[in-house]
Parts: C-alpha cells; structure tokens; sequence
C-alpha cells in the first residue's frame, strides 16, 4: 500500500487539487486498493474552510469533484501514517522542517522532483491562474504515479 499525503500551505488550493487528480489517476488504473491519498496543510489559518471556490471550478472543468473535502492540518504524528509527503513548493519544505524537525525515512520530496524538475508547482492563490497550477499537478502526479508502479 501507497500512503500519500499532499502537502501545502493551506490545504484549499493545490494539495486538495493534487489529493483528488491523483485519486483520479489511481482510480483510473484500477489500483484503488493499493493507495491512500489524503492531503494537509503546514499553517492553520484555513483549517475547517473547503477548498477555494476557484479550485473547485478547475478541477469540476476536468470531470474531478472534491466535494466534502475541508483544510486540515498535517501533524507531526502523520509521520508514521504515511509513506510520502509531497509538497508543493519550497516555502512547504521549509514549513514543514517545523512540524517534522527530521525526515530520517527521506518521506518529504516536492511534487515535480517526480517529473524530473526541481520547480515549483504555480501557487494560483497568487498568481489567480488555476489552469497553469492544474497542469503542474497533474504533471507531477502522473509522474509520481509511474514512479510508484514502476520504480
């Protein structure tokens, strides 16, 4: 079993995003079973709000629902609970040196580090372009997905 939690800073915007394509994906390849896919946030400011009605639409306009999904926060003890924590961007991989002061399993990778690319994934909360934040995610979750299946 694969157990995936997806990281940013809120939990509203691109690691719910990531949570449901990459749930698509698995789902798609009928693999289910052998995946557990959630997603977190490293601050608290959204924990309770749903994701951001921007987002929604996106991921609505690829056939994707995340209806019933609320921000959460990632916690220090989601370390033993997953085998991946894959983040968004490096502002997340600072953040999350908070919750995790060691990752002595090397769990913690930025999401297109999958794709073969140290960038990071468009944060549309900034840049209100939630096309161009699809795409990086779901670049990097197909990648994460073959990574996983065939490495």
């Amino acid at each position: 079993m694969h157990r995936i939690m997806f990281v940013c800073h809120g939990n509203i915007c691109r690691s719910p995003c990531a949570e449901f394509v990459m749930k698509k994906i698995v789902k798609e390849a009928g693999a289910e079973r052998d995946f557990l896919i959630s997603s977190a946030a490293t601050s608290t400011e959204e924990i309770g709000n749903g994701v951001y009605p921007p987002m929604v639409r996106e991921l609505a306009s690829h056939g994707i629902s995340c209806k019933g999904k609320y921000a959460v926060q990632l916690k220090r003890a989601d370390y033993e609970r997953y085998d991946l924590f894959v983040l968004m961007d490096d502002r997340n991989m600072t953040n999350i040196c908070r919750i995790f002061p060691s990752d002595p399993e090397h769990k913690v990778h930025k999401l297109l580090s999958f794709a073969g690319s140290n960038a990071d994934v468009s944060d549309p909360w900034y840049t209100r372009d939630f096309a161009t934040a699809y795409s990086d995610i779901l670049r990097g979750c197909e990648a994460l997905f073959d990574h996983l299946n065939n490495g």
